[in-house]
């Protein structure tokens, strides 16, 4: 639950719809894994608002209500802006970004300030003000999370004001918005907003989720609209395109954007209608339609988007639908995976009238080439598995007798531990390993699974440091790594960038950053969604614990996941209704939604999801 403020005495006022209702993640009373609820949102029946300051306030009050008005719910913060001189108004801009903190801004006097206000407030005619605590994260001016672990400080300034010059006011706000951790996961929510991968290939056009925090007490349609045609975040950079054009923007005067009793939004644009052709809106709208799916406060099922003579296009979810074909994946569900008793792989939905499955079609279900790990292609047409003894990677088809094909990918590790990773598939039929070998650690590419190995750079690795995991993205544009850095092992997200056309494409990975930062020790990961990772790590001083984290590295709200003992797998699908799996030391289990893990097979290891 939210923990205590460090403010309150009128800053602030509580209004409640209903009885208020306060509870906490319920902990296990046994084994090693605890279950940890990194919200700590309010209950959303709960509003809190913001309070003007007392005639004749303190410089100390003034500074201190300025703090708590900017963690109410009011618009625009007017009642923050009560707390500024009418020129500090004007110029203060709240939307510049946010500073999250990870308890509330301390105000210190800064030197030169007198002591005691309540024996120099006569004669002095300005204060400063030191804010001073330990950043958690930024949130830039397009609404993208950054996490940080820097010191803050940022001085502000009072003047008095009004006829009398005894009212005393703030000429010098801090740079947009300062607030603690837990005002930051009540006052915000994460979306996704979407964009096209910059480069795919014919008859496919992946979305790429691009994670960003708008403010869950106001216009959410209008403020996700406006944050999709903002474009995608700096970090996406050229692996992320927009299909709107440059420049456009809503339609000016537009303040509030509200679907009908259809479900249907209508989108008023500053463009010229020439400048949009027909395929490049249905592009536009699929792009709203997919940002807006994220939002609990709607639901939109159609956007007609207008410019100002008249129609651009109109287009429904099975529209939008069709014109993403994300690729690479199969019509209906995805199969379920593990390795067997026996080392061949084997799918659940294959299982015999007594649950045993059978091998998949193909010589890695024979058993005749015996697993460590494997992965199945997106299509679900193609298994790429690792030798027992984790020197050599493999791939076949999974249809009729098939051949087994050595990739041309193989470790020379000493130690069988220290060789070839579980191996991975991106959204574009192309597979990756790494190879752990402390004297030669390596991440492998294999263009379709078929093309000779290459191995690809990785901008931001240390010296020293070698990639134990490894997790391709649907949209095949971001790559999930597990990175051993001395006696740590943490988990970073880095772009996928490409350069050239089919045979000829180089390829490299950049912008590597961390994606769970309050963990020092990461076990297992898998993608769980656009922007979504489930992972088991520990943080520092702490207990193994199962959680969900966004690419952008902050914790969504219920990250919380029942406890598992002994994880050394775990493996989600890209819709969130599909069961969580793992393996733990109670064998193969299952997550169904809104129950606990149950046990499916007490032998076999490695399940996992195609990708």
């Amino acid at each position: 639950m939210p923990g205590p403020r460090r403010r309150w005495g009128g800053g602030l006022v509580l209004a409640t719809v209903g009885a208020l209702v306060a509870g906490c993640a319920s902990m296990p009373d046994h084994g090693d894994v605890q279950p940890v609820d990194s919200s700590t949102r309010n209950d959303p029946r709960v509003r809190v608002f913001g309070v003007a300051p007392r005639d004749g306030a303190r410089p100390i009050e003034v500074v201190d209500g300025f703090l708590e008005a900017l963690t109410s719910e009011d618009r625009d913060y007017a009642v923050a802006r009560k707390y500024l001189t009418e020129k500090a108004s004007e110029d203060w801009h709240p939307g510049s970004g946010t500073t999250v903190l990870t308890d509330s801004a301390l105000a210190n006097p800064s030197r030169g300030t007198p002591p005691n206000e309540a024996d120099d407030a006569e004669r002095a005619t300005s204060y400063t003000y030191v804010l001073t605590g330990k950043k958690v994260a930024t949130v830039d001016d397009r609404l993208s999370y950054h996490p940080s672990d820097a010191t803050y400080q940022e001085t502000v300034r009072l003047v008095r004001t009004g006829k009398d010059k005894k009212e005393w006011r703030i000429d010098r706000p801090p740079t947009g918005v300062v607030l603690g951790k837990n005002d930051f996961q009540r006052l915000y929510w994460p979306v996704n907003k979407y964009y096209f991968a910059a480069r795919g290939e014919a008859g496919r056009q992946p979305l790429v989720a691009d994670p960003v925090y708008i403010r869950s007490w106001e216009d959410s349609v209008t403020q996700t609209v406006k944050a999709v045609l903002d474009g995608p975040s700096g970090w996406l950079g050229g692996v992320a395109r927009s299909s709107f054009p440059d420049g456009v923007a809503l339609r000016r005067g537009t303040t509030a954007l509200v679907p009908d009793d259809d479900n249907r939004l209508t989108v008023p644009l500053d463009v010229n209608r020439g400048d949009v052709s027909a395929a490049e809106c249905r592009k536009m709208a699929t792009q709203l339609l997919y940002s807006l799916r994220d939002l609990a406060s709607t639901s939109v099922k159609m956007v007609e988007l207008r410019a100002r003579k008249g129609s651009l296009c109109t287009l429904d979810e099975d529209e939008a639908d069709a014109v993403v074909r994300q690729g690479g994946g199969k019509s209906g569900q995805p199969g379920q995976y593990y390795l067997d008793k026996d080392h061949r792989l084997v799918n659940f939905d294959d299982a015999d009238d007594d649950g045993v499955p059978g091998g998949v079609p193909g010589p890695l279900g024979t058993g005749d080439q015996e697993l460590r790990s494997a992965a199945v292609s997106r299509d679900e047409k193609y298994a790429a598995g690792v030798s027992l003894n984790g020197d050599r990677l493999f791939v076949s088809a999974l249809a009729g007798t098939g051949e087994l094909r050595f990739t041309g990918v193989r470790s020379k590790a000493a130690d069988e531990k220290d060789r070839l990773s579980t191996p991975s598939w991106d959204g574009f039929g192309d597979l990756w390993v790494a190879d752990t070998d402390p004297g030669n650690p390596r991440l492998m590419w294999v263009r379709k699974g078929s093309a000779d190995p290459v191995e690809v750079k990785v901008a931001g690795l240390g010296e020293g440091d070698r990639i134990e995991a490894v997790r391709a993205s649907s949209d095949g544009v971001r790559i999930a790594l597990l990175v051993r850095e001395g006696k740590q092992t943490t988990l970073r997200i880095g772009r996928v960038e490409r350069v050239g056309e089919g045979e000829a494409t180089k390829i490299s990975i950049g912008g590597l950053r961390a994606a769970a930062p309050q963990l020092e020790e990461v076990t297992a990961m898998s993608w769980a969604g656009g922007s979504r990772l489930v992972v088991a790590g520990r943080e520092e001083g702490g207990v193994r614990q199962l959680q969900y984290v966004l690419s952008d590295g902050s914790v969504p709200p219920k990250s919380t996941l029942p406890g598992l003992n002994g994880v050394t797998d775990i493996a989600a699908a890209d819709d969130p209704s599909l069961p969580l799996i793992a393996h733990s030391s109670d064998g193969i289990v299952r997550l169904p939604a809104g129950m606990n893990w149950e046990t499916v097979s007490k032998q076999g290891t490695g399940p996992f999801y195609p990708g």
